[in-house]
């Protein structure tokens, strides 16, 4: 009898355990609910604002164990749009993101760190323009439940500051433009 009741505790403490395991999801890319952003300042005189078009990426997450969460994010450098074709040409050109030699841009998490309620530092490694370096994405949960067709979502934004010279980029324009915020918005479908 005992040895049935122990088991019976221990399977469903395994049951429970699975229950509560972190859910997988997949950024919602292709329904333009993710966004990659940028802002950088042009020669201390304004702000240029721009996006990447192209990118994929997962996440898991467990509200009740955020620090377990991951994320992995693959961008496609050519897809910068600035609104400027001239300027987009540049931009993706050996000065900035060298995107024909470097097409991809990558992002994996390595750790989680709960900063409060809902509020999270993403650590992981950054690698873009062929050199990778340590990088620090302040995150927020925005929300998570159903959607109208049946699925269930998960929501973050995150943001970040670059400096380019880490990533082997000097682009002559002065210290005003050495850095590069970043702001990504994601929202996942989970799997």
């Amino acid at each position: 009898m005992f040895k049935n009741t122990l088991a019976a505790l221990l399977l469903g403490s395994v049951l429970t355990s699975a229950a509560v395991a972190a859910a997988d999801y997949e950024i919602d890319q292709e329904g333009q609910h993710a966004f990659v952003n940028f802002k950088i300042s042009h020669l201390g005189y304004s702000w240029l604002y721009g996006t990447f078009k192209d990118f994929d990426g997962t996440f898991s997450y467990d509200a009740e164990q955020p620090e377990a969460s991951q994320v992995q994010v693959t961008l496609r450098t050519a897809s910068l749009d600035s609104n400027h074709a001239e300027r987009d040409k540049h931009l993706r050109g050996a000065d900035f993101l060298n995107a024909s030699k470097h097409p991809k841009a990558t992002f994996v998490s390595t750790k989680v760190v709960s900063t409060g309620e809902g509020t999270a530092d993403i650590f992981g490694n950054l690698t873009l323009n062929g050199v990778t370096q340590e990088i620090v994405i302040a995150a927020y949960f925005i929300g998570e439940g159903k959607d109208p067709w049946g699925g269930y979502r998960a929501g973050f934004e995150g943001k970040t500051t670059l400096q380019l010279t880490d990533f082997g980029i000097n682009n002559n324009l002065g210290p005003a433009s050495e850095s590069v915020e970043l702001t990504l918005a994601v929202e996942g479908v989970r799997q």
